[in-house]
């Protein structure tokens, strides 16, 4: 019996809109994974051709990319907020999803000085390898002040001068009396996989294939 392929999805945001996609695609888990009262993170797939040999871990979205770069998972999903984050070296990203559609970007209170003529930079973020590259492309030094949460909260605190986050309808900052100031980057969710598995495992392979089907027929639509 083969070694079970590992699957690696992310709580929160993406999921909802990952697994219609990842059911197209053969990658089904069991009934248990939908029961909000499991506390379980690894379960069985069910009911198609990738399942007998196919585990589904849940873990937290940067954690995903975690296991996924150092082959404890050999695929999964994730935003490309975390990869581009990372970078790492072991991680490849052959499809984008078209789904989990944000951006991450520069927030800070309304009456706020601009950044134009700044040359330091204090900001609030989960994000600090990305935050630094972009302040450091527009010639200025940031100070990243990690958070894994509340960012809204920092700069009404005097924590940070400003936040760098992930905004979708711009409503969270609004509430808090922030605006979004800059766009980092867009961000939608990837397909991730192992380099190194993929390499000397065919299944790995077809699993891309699955889902570059998919990509291709919802960018044709």
């Amino acid at each position: 019996m083969p070694t079970p392929l590992t699957f690696a999805v992310p709580k929160g945001r993406i999921l909802d809109e990952a697994l219609p996609v990842m059911a197209r695609a053969g990658v089904v888990p069991e009934a248990a994974f939908h029961d909000k009262k499991n506390r379980a993170l690894s379960f069985a797939c069910a009911g198609n051709e990738w399942c007998e040999d196919m585990r589904i871990i849940r873990v937290r979205a940067f954690d995903v990319a975690t296991f996924v770069a150092h082959g404890a998972a050999q695929a999964g999903i994730v935003g490309s907020d975390v990869i581009d984050e990372f970078a790492y070296a072991d991680l490849y990203a052959p499809v984008d999803l078209d789904i989990g559609h944000c951006r991450l970007s520069v927030a800070e209170p309304r009456d706020a000085e601009g950044l134009a003529s700044a040359s330091h930079a204090r900001v609030a973020t989960k994000y600090p390898n990305l935050t630094r590259r972009y302040f450091e492309s527009q010639g200025i030094q940031a100070e990243c002040v990690k958070l894994n949460g509340a960012m809204e909260l920092a700069p009404s605190l005097g924590l940070a001068g400003r936040i760098v986050d992930l905004v979708s309808t711009g409503k969270t900052l609004a509430e808090n009396g922030l605006v979004e100031t800059r766009v980092i980057t867009p961000v939608s969710a990837r397909l991730i996989v192992n380099r190194a598995a993929l390499k000397t495992d065919p299944r790995l392979g077809a699993l891309i294939d699955a889902f570059r089907a998919l990509a291709s027929v919802r960018q044709a639509a």
